[in-house]
Order: C-alpha cells, then sequence, then structure tokens
C-alpha cells in the first residue's frame, strides 16, 4: 500500500508553524490518516487508485481527492475545482 500522499500531507498538518490551536488538532489529524490508511488498504476505490487528503491552503478547506497510484492522475476530487476557485474568492484572495 503506498500512502506517500498521506505522509506528505500529515507533515503540512502537523507543521511547526501553525499556531498552538491548531497543533491541539493533533489528535483530530491522526484519526484522519489513520482513516485515510484504512481506506486504501481496503480497497474501496480499487487496487489502482487510493484516496488522499489535504488542505487547500488557498481556500482554507479540505480537499479529498481519489488518484491512480500508478499515473498519479486524479480520478475523483471533493470539493472540484471549480468550488475550490469559488471559495478562494470568497476568502478574499
Amino acid at each position: 500500500m503506498n500512502i506517500s500522499s498521506v505522509g506528505s500531507s500529515a507533515a503540512y498538518l502537523g507543521a511547526g508553524t501553525q499556531p498552538v490551536e491548531s497543533r491541539q488538532n493533533t489528535g483530530q489529524q491522526k484519526a484522519v490518516i489513520q482513516a485515510v490508511k484504512t481506506v486504501n488498504a481496503a480497497e474501496l476505490f480499487g487496487q489502482e487508485n487510493e484516496t488522499t487528503y489535504i488542505i487547500d491552503r488557498a481556500a482554507k478547506i479540505a480537499v479529498v481527492r481519489v488518484v491512480n497510484k500508478q499515473t498519479g492522475e486524479v480520478v475523483q476530487q471533493i470539493p472540484t475545482q471549480q468550488l475550490l476557485k469559488m471559495a478562494e474568492e470568497s476568502n478574499g484572495r
């Protein structure tokens, strides 16, 4: 099982540059990481795909993606790029 995308997300989520408030969510972050690992292990999206979880910095919201492990192609994303752009614009950026 390839969880490299989870690892890179985890590094961002637990970064030392975040305010103390954000670091208090470490338990929640670990739970999300474990949930992503569980979904990927169950191969709910097929053997060729895995889920990733990131925080879109511009839109300031969570994004879940189903990604092809071999090609890196995003098969599905929630929320869509269009919704992320709308959220980014509403955040004043």
